[in-house]
């Protein structure tokens, strides 16, 4: 004998189900296994042009603009910069949530 029961039910827990409401559009976008294709390409994408960063001669007007995946790594630091001064200006310029409704 087992010890399993006669009639098991499924854990439908486990992954959350991914389908529209009936009669609404489903787009391609809507499934998981799009978005991560998106983005593996977008790392493979973000790789190769830095890689690419071997290829050409560079004509340094600083020192630090020679080395090798400069202007990708400035433009991330300032990426992040720029959002994380987002969060500070919104904290100065925030006003409570029912301001306008005098």
């Amino acid at each position: 004998m087992t010890d399993e029961p006669n009639n098991p039910t499924p854990d439908t827990h486990d992954e959350p189900s991914h389908a529209p409401p009936p009669g609404e559009r489903r787009y391609w976008l809507d499934d998981p296994r799009n978005v991560d294709k998106i983005c593996k390409a977008l790392y493979v994408v973000c790789a190769a042009l830095v890689l690419a960063d071997l290829l050409y001669h560079k004509h340094v007007h600083f020192g630090v603009d020679g080395w090798f995946g400069f202007y990708g790594v400035f433009g991330f630091v300032a990426f992040v910069v720029v959002v994380l001064a987002g969060k500070l200006l919104r904290k100065l310029v925030m006003r409570r949530e029912d301001y306008y409704d005098h």
